[in-house]
């Protein structure tokens, strides 16, 4: 049986989104699974710009419904951390119980980046939990990425792997990527 993956990730707001996601479409279609991947479809002209966005939103919706799984690219995206809609979609595709698997090309864990973020003006506040110097706390619990998203993908027996990618390769090394594509297909048995 082929499992229907939703592709997850920035990519599409690349310069070379088409490029990019025609990349991971054909490397999903060698190891024997269908790629489901946002950008994918037209979508009819709109009005105005929110309605553009409510109809984006619809269809994206409407793959990850018919997906099976769902690899999402958690490279930090505009800060510290994973793009916002990619973190929306990995939610939702968690909360209907789909499989998870997720990636990122960084290799720094969150609690360094926000340290870095910071410029390493943080502290252990009275609580004994690390915080910056504007006194919010720094999740200190040994994850790529905020513990809902890393936590939502291992406790659904998914796996996020971890790469450090050029940093002018960040969003098209698709390393990480296929090791997911690798786990995810041995999972459906097909390898």
């Amino acid at each position: 049986m082929s499992l229907k993956v939703y592709l997850a990730g920035p990519e599409v707001f690349l310069a070379n989104a088409r490029e990019q996601l025609d990349r991971k479409i054909a490397l999903t279609r060698a190891a024997g699974l269908i790629p489901l991947a946002p950008g994918d479809l037209a979508i009819p002209p709109q009005p105005t710009k929110r309605q553009l966005g409510h109809a984006i939103s619809a269809v994206d919706e409407s793959m990850m419904d018919n997906a099976d799984a769902i690899i999402a690219n958690l490279t930090p995206y505009h800060g510290l951390s994973a793009d916002t809609g990619t973190c929306f979609e990995l939610g939702y595709m968690c909360a209907r119980g789909k499989l998870a698997y997720g990636y990122t090309n960084v290799a720094a864990p969150m609690r360094e980046r926000a340290v870095a973020h910071y410029g390493g003006d943080v502290h252990h506040g009275s609580d004994g939990r690390l915080r910056g110097a504007d006194g919010l706390m720094i999740e200190d619990v040994d994850m790529a990425d905020n513990l809902m998203m890393q936590g939502g993908i291992e406790r659904r027996g998914g796996a996020l792997i971890v790469h450090d990618a050029a940093p002018d390769r960040l969003y098209t090394d698709t390393t990480a990527f296929e090791h997911c594509l690798e786990l995810l297909a041995e999972r459906a048995g097909l390898r």
